[in-house]
């Protein structure tokens, strides 16, 4: 057991084994794993806890993501409340075409939208193990992560004074404009970057699901998705110019493109409600490598971005977070480095496999509307082949569930 810190308003020199900026979904599955051990850790969030427990964002968690949360004894509600998923429906050519993935696989998705998961992970860490955790905080900055004494600093929001914070480790755990992978040494980071060309108009409607799962839109004028989140809220999703404004797609305009890109022969047309949400998303990936320097580690989208286009973001953030968490207690209890030292290895593996199964989802999304004949004729029988050739849908189904890259 480490020996506890002093309070974090007392004015005394702070230390902690491990501290870990951001409280998403990889920041504070950490953070549990970690006080699980009994090793004290300190988590710093710029926002406030009640902004992080109502920031819309994503809801599909695969299998293999709870089971690891149900290991760590994290995902009580979510078992008891979550939604299960075990087929897709794709609509093109005028046409719907239901895919069983359970069916195929014995498998399915959770859908358990991602501010549920962090007011319960949020509750476990600071209200049940006793976390330490602080929101609110300004000007964040990471220092001598290559020596064997980093620390974190920061701006207290309530006091306006600046604390410095000693430790062992710094898990970067901040997302895609956090301050932490700005912190790894430039000379020695990749980031390899992709970008699709395209914005999907991301929506939240006050309307319930027009059908029992997640509907895929091939259509000439562009994509369409509908992700079930509640019985009253649908997430929507509509491909636009990449750099659209939201002002630009008024209510009507969003029903029309919707009812029309998602229309199918025999169904009747989609429930309409209020839109609570309109912002648009350019797609687009990037990987950095290595995931670390010295004592910083990142997981998450500070490490990796894959576009919402497979669902795969959180899950990729929940996989960091298991095998870093697990690191680094084994570091910190045992002296065990092998897990710190196979972190990044073992985390990529599976980061490539989904951006390669993103890129090619996004084809089968855009290809009929990419204004190229020969494309849409190449994506259409990719969607056909899904439906007549079952190696084509079982391999899908691998790749959709997550199943393929084994945790």
């Amino acid at each position: 057991m480490t020996q506890a810190s002093p309070p974090l308003n007392s004015g005394a020199p702070q230390r902690f084994p491990v501290v870990v900026v951001g409280a998403g979904p990889a920041g504070l599955t950490v953070g549990n794993i970690l006080r699980a051990a009994a090793v004290d850790c300190l988590v710093l969030e710029t926002e406030t806890r009640e902004f992080i427990e109502q920031r819309p964002r994503a809801g599909v968690i695969e299998e293999w993501a709870v089971r690891g949360l149900e290991k760590r004894g994290l995902a009580r509600n979510l078992l008891d409340r979550a939604e299960l998923h075990s087929a897709c429906e794709f609509r093109f050519d005028g046409e719907r075409y239901r895919f069983p993935y359970g069916e195929l696989t014995g498998s399915h998705h959770f859908v358990y939208p991602q501010p549920l998961l962090v007011t319960d992970l949020v509750r476990e860490y600071a209200d049940v193990r006793g976390g330490q955790i602080r929101f609110g905080v300004r000007d964040v900055r990471v220092h001598d992560i290559d020596t064997d004494r980093p620390s974190v600093s920061y701006t207290c929001q309530e006091t306006g004074e600046q604390r410095t914070v000693h430790c062992d480790f710094v898990a970067g755990c901040d997302g895609a404009r956090g301050v932490t992978r700005a912190a790894l040494p430039p000379e020695r980071v990749r980031v390899a970057r992709h970008d699709y060309g395209i914005g999907w108009l991301a929506l939240l409607a006050e309307a319930p699901p027009s059908a029992d799962c997640v509907l895929f839109g091939c259509h000439a004028r562009g994509f369409a998705g509908q992700m079930p989140r509640s019985p009253e809220v649908t997430r929507y999703y509509l491909q636009c110019p990449p750099g659209d404004a939201p002002e630009n797609w008024p209510h009507e305009r969003v029903w029309a493109e919707l009812q029309e890109r998602l229309g199918a022969s025999g169904v009747p047309p989609l429930t309409e409600g209020r839109l609570i949400e309109k912002r648009v998303l350019d797609m687009h990936d990037y990987v950095v490598e290595p995931m670390g320097s010295g004592r910083l580690f990142l997981a998450g989208d500070a490490a990796h971005l894959v576009a919402p286009i497979a669902a795969k973001g959180m899950n990729l953030a929940l996989h960091d977070a298991f095998l870093l968490g697990d690191a680094l207690v084994a570091r910190l209890t045992s002296g065990d480095d092998s897990g710190l030292g196979g972190y990044a290895e073992a985390c990529l593996r599976r980061v490539w496999d989904y951006q390669e199964f993103s890129q090619w989802l996004s084809e089968v999304y855009h290809g009929t509307a990419a204004g190229d004949p020969f494309r849409a004729g190449t994506t259409l029988a990719r969607l056909r082949r899904l439906f007549t050739s079952p190696a084509a849908a079982a391999a899908f189904a691998e790749q959709y569930l997550g199943t393929a890259a084994r945790y």
